[in-house]
């Protein structure tokens, strides 16, 4: 059963000036596995976070480092999300231009699982 959906799009552009005006930012937003990483992928990243939060409805106090999108072996991003592992995340991540997008889809139940 799908719990919630969400969707973001962040201007790659504008996170990166964020993250150089602001640099605590980066720790606050991202976890050590993601804080490395390319302005391109930290935008991917935040987009998805911000879409767990519209999933779940905003939920006080949840913390954006509760989010982590790291890869899989097959080379698919992988979401986690810390407090909510009863759920199954499916996150799908783009980028154009300048711009990053994310969707998320929160699911439990049996109905979870692959196409396979």
């Amino acid at each position: 059963m799908i719990v919630g959906v969400g969707i973001d799009i962040v201007a790659i552009s504008r996170l990166e000036a964020a993250l150089a005006r602001t640099p605590s930012l980066r720790e606050r937003l991202f976890t050590p596995a993601e804080a490395s990483l390319p302005p391109e992928s930290l935008a991917g990243r935040f987009a998805a976070k911000e879409a767990v939060a519209k999933a779940l409805f905003r939920p006080k106090g949840m913390a954006w480092r509760q989010a982590e999108v790291s890869r899989g072996a097959d080379g698919r991003p992988v979401l986690t999300v810390l407090g909510y592992e009863h759920l199954t995340w499916h996150v799908s991540l783009a980028h154009d231009g300048d711009f990053a997008t994310a969707m998320v889809i929160a699911e439990s139940g049996s109905a979870a699982g692959g196409l396979g």
